[in-house]
């Protein structure tokens, strides 16, 4: 037990030594705050502990020079009139208000001898206030600034910084017409257009399909794409999708006729001696034997077919500067192909095949306008992994 106790003592002392070695390398460094977080977190175990004398005076060093350090920083940025150094100042005087929040509840804190530690607390409220409205002024001009130069980097820019603004202040004034404006300056407008020039009826409800940009995936906060021109929006880009050649194959029909035989088994018959009478086994039992027959039948397929091909490409355009940016070729066929069978015959020679189509019908051709139409399917995947693949910026 001696032992046992003697053990625990020398694991308690050395994780005291090197809790110590660890805050006074901190101190060295002038990694105040983390000494500060170190020493906190052993005095909330137990402050009342007659070892805690080494943690309360680096509690007190760190606090003071942290203190000293950052008022320090404070004064030379006050000479500084920069948006960074009133993000500075403002982050400052609030970190400097939580790390004494944090030693507050551990107050009072006494030495073996007695004597208490020194924490000179300091009501911050009005210094974060202060430097939250400098802070805010600062963003709001450094904003404007942005605004001013008129390029869409520079709204999008302007845009963040509102964001931040809104923050620090929710209620500012005008602020969501503020980030209303920065938004839609920094707005890729893109008109989005299908011209037909194969000869060819594309259908409405394709065209319709084909424009609907809100099915593609092409999730963009600072993108929209509009398929009907607003007079009051001046647009960045087009996008054309240029239907150059649609060619619809005639219907056709191919037969194809194969003959089947199979033998197949068809019953029993006795089996006979020389005189015509049934030979008997080992048993006394007549003997059987298996009947086969040879069936045939002749099976016509009948195979339908429709094709069409669909020919275009997929144009960007810078509308400021009226310059084609880039040229994506886009194609594709649709065939239509139903196959089915008849036969005549014994429907025991068909194998399993033949049972399967003759299951089925001959089925009406697709109408030009459905067979576009079903072309339609694969130009849209087409479409989506264009412009998934190219994104405007």
């Amino acid at each position: 037990m001696k032992k046992l106790l003697f053990i625990l003592s020398m694991v308690l002392l050395l994780a005291s030594c090197n809790s110590a070695k660890r805050n006074q390398k901190l101190l060295a460094q002038g990694d105040y705050e983390q000494a500060i977080e170190l020493a906190i977190k052993k005095l909330q175990r137990d402050k009342t502990s007659g070892k805690n004398d080494d943690r309360i005076g680096f509690l007190e060093d760190a606090y003071k020079k942290m203190v000293a350090q950052d008022n320090r920083r404070l004064d030379l940025l006050k000479g500084l009139n920069s948006v960074s150094a009133a993000k500075e100042t403002f982050y400052t005087y609030q970190n400097l208000a939580f790390m004494q929040d944090k030693i507050r509840p551990l107050l009072p804190l006494s030495y073996k001898s007695g004597r208490q530690a020194t924490f000179t607390m300091v009501d911050y409220n009005g210094k974060i206030t202060a430097a939250q409205d400098l802070l805010v002024d600062a963003l709001a001009s450094e904003a404007q600034l942005y605004m001013n130069r008129e390029t869409i980097a520079d709204y999008r820019t302007a845009y963040n910084i509102y964001c931040e603004l809104e923050e620090l202040a929710p209620y500012y004034n005008g602020i969501q017409n503020l980030k209303e404006d920065a938004r839609f300056y920094g707005t890729d407008f893109v008109y989005v257009t299908l011209n037909n020039r194969s000869g060819q009826i594309i259908p409405s409800r394709l065209e319709q399909d084909l424009l609907d940009f809100n099915t593609y995936g092409l999730d963009d906060f600072w993108t929209q794409y509009h398929n009907e021109r607003n007079q009051d929006i001046a647009y960045n880009y087009g996008i054309a999708l240029n239907f150059k050649n649609i060619s619809i194959a005639p219907e056709r029909v191919k037969e194809i006729e194969e003959r089947r035989t199979k033998r197949i088994k068809d019953g029993w018959e006795y089996e006979l001696d020389r005189n015509g009478n049934v030979k008997k086994d080992s048993l006394g039992n007549d003997i059987k034997n298996e009947k086969y027959i040879t069936v045939s039948a002749r099976v016509t397929y009948t195979k339908q077919t429709k094709a069409t091909y669909v020919e275009g490409d997929v144009v960007y355009r810078d509308l400021v500067n009226r310059r084609d940016i880039n040229k994506y070729p886009l194609a594709t066929e649709f065939i239509f192909e139903n196959e089915f069978a008849r036969y005549r015959g014994d429907k025991r020679a068909l194998n399993k095949e033949d049972l399967q189509f003759i299951r089925l019908n001959f089925v009406p051709f697709p109408s030009n306008e459905q067979m576009v139409f079903d072309a339609g399917e694969d130009i849209k995947l087409r479409l989506k992994e264009i412009l998934n693949n190219n994104r405007l910026r």
